[in-house]
């Protein structure tokens, strides 16, 4: 059986489990990278991990950008796939190619003509200004690399060839645990970079993992030949990938900006409760990991059988990726919840204070983990059927009309204090999650599909 007619035909929970499993693989590996930069910048000392730990945000808020963008290409890709038109598959791989490379080259120069002033902006203090700056610029010039890297993931996750992006992921990842040590403390000829180093080794590694996957784009024999005579801009395509991608872009930014503005807020109560609040985050980053896996799969899956013509069948998918997420992670909550206590203990065994109340987070938040693997669920389908303006709207009233300004009146406004904050989580994810299947249900991301399939 071919992989065409395997994710639009036969066994749907196989091909969900098939796509979504070795997607949450990947993102758990690149999470590696942090870990590993972490541990090695951790032997410098506090400072150090503190330079990277600042340029985080700014470096996550341009990621999201790139990756948002990278989206249209999963939604084309996929549509055209299922409809077994070979050559427009060819032919958008090539424009979102072209076109992602020129953006991420012009968000490369002006990160790192504009590192200094947002390091300062952000607040790094003199003790750490010289090595976030120098930091974030080198990273930057790594921005070309991994966004060509993002972009061929998502041309991959199209046409469901997932395990490839995965086997040279995890190979980049043993690969800079190897060359984090050696740039950032030097050995023989090669001079130590301190902070820097551990940018110097991503580049590397990302540089690689870039090649390798335009090297198989090029190549053709995996699904997907990109040609050099099809980036030519064509405008009637650039225009539709750039109306499926910025929504997605917002989405992700708006996500990464609504976090950064609950941490200004729980910063207000104290170091207590901003280590509560860091521990209930870690586990909310857990939780999102295999959420963002199936809705990913969702939006592979979705987008193949729309373009196979096959609405029922997507609507389907649908239904059954909200069921796996919503039951799965409710039953991960309901773990987490009588777990919570010996959970927050792992991460601060010494402070019975923090550990009360980061517990008494997870136990509010953790209830409603199956509310947000729907919300994320039904933005896959969205996303898939090309309607990412309604997985952005969905996101922002999640995050930014209901999440902040709840937690703002709550914790400010009520005797709740912080807690009003812990009790902002299963509220906007209630609300989110309501909204998104109430759109769904009512059926307006199956209509219009089919025009301007030139």
């Amino acid at each position: 059986m071919n992989q065409k007619r395997k994710y639009t035909e036969g066994g749907i929970f196989t091909s969900l489990f098939h796509l979504a499993v070795p997607i949450i693989l990947a993102n758990i590996l690149q999470t590696a990278y942090q870990l590993i930069d972490t541990f090695w910048l951790g032997r410098l000392g506090a400072n150090a991990v503190a330079a990277v730990s600042i340029s985080f945000p700014l470096l996550f808020l341009v990621l999201s950008l790139g990756s948002g963008l990278t989206l249209a290409g999963t939604v084309l890709v996929s549509q055209y796939y299922g409809a077994e038109d070979q050559k427009r598959v060819d032919f958008n791989s090539s424009q979102t190619i072209s076109l992602i490379f020129f953006i991420s080259l012009f968000l490369s120069v002006l990160s790192y003509f504009a590192a200094a002033p947002l390091m300062r902006l952000i607040g790094a203090g003199p003790e750490i200004l010289e090595d976030s700056v120098s930091y974030f610029q080198v990273s930057s010039i790594g921005f070309v690399f991994l966004f060509m890297f993002f972009s061929f993931q998502s041309l991959m996750r199209g046409i469901g060839n997932v395990m490839l992006p995965v086997y040279i992921v995890l190979f980049t990842v043993f690969l800079n645990l190897i060359l984090d040590p050696l740039f950032i403390y030097g050995f023989g000829p090669i001079p130590g970079y301190g902070v820097a180093g551990a940018a110097v080794a991503s580049i590397i590694t990302q540089a690689l993992s870039a090649t390798i996957g335009l090297w198989i784009l090029f190549r053709g024999r995996s699904g997907i030949r990109i040609h050099f005579n099809q980036m030519k801009p064509h405008l009637s395509t650039l225009k539709r990938i750039v109306n499926l991608g910025i929504p997605a872009s917002i989405e992700q930014s708006t996500r990464a900006l609504g976090m950064t503005f609950m941490v200004v807020l729980v910063t207000g109560f104290g170091s207590e409760v901003v280590a509560a609040y860091g521990i209930g985050a870690r586990i909310l980053s857990f939780i999102i990991i295999p959420a963002l896996g199936l809705a990913i799969a969702t939006t592979s899956l979705v987008g193949q059988n729309i373009g196979a013509i096959k609405i029922k069948r997507a609507e389907k998918v649908a239904n059954l990726s909200s069921q796996i997420a919503f039951f799965g992670l409710t039953g991960m909550g309901i773990l987490m919840f009588f777990f919570a206590v010996p959970i927050t203990a792992f991460f601060i065994p010494n402070d019975p204070d923090v550990i009360n109340d980061a517990a008494y987070f997870i136990k509010i938040m953790a209830p409603s983990f199956g509310l947000l693997g729907v919300q994320q669920v039904l933005n896959g389908v969205f996303n898939g059927a090309g309607f990412t303006k309604a997985s952005m709207l969905i996101s922002i009233l999640n995050l930014w009309i209901i999440r902040f300004p709840v937690a703002f009146m709550l914790s400010h406004k009520t005797d709740l204090s912080y807690e009003g904050i812990w009790w902002a989580f299963p509220i906007s994810n209630l609300i989110a999650a309501l909204a998104a299947f109430i759109y769904f249900k009512q059926g307006y991301w199956k209509l219009r599909l089919f025009k301007r399939r030139n």
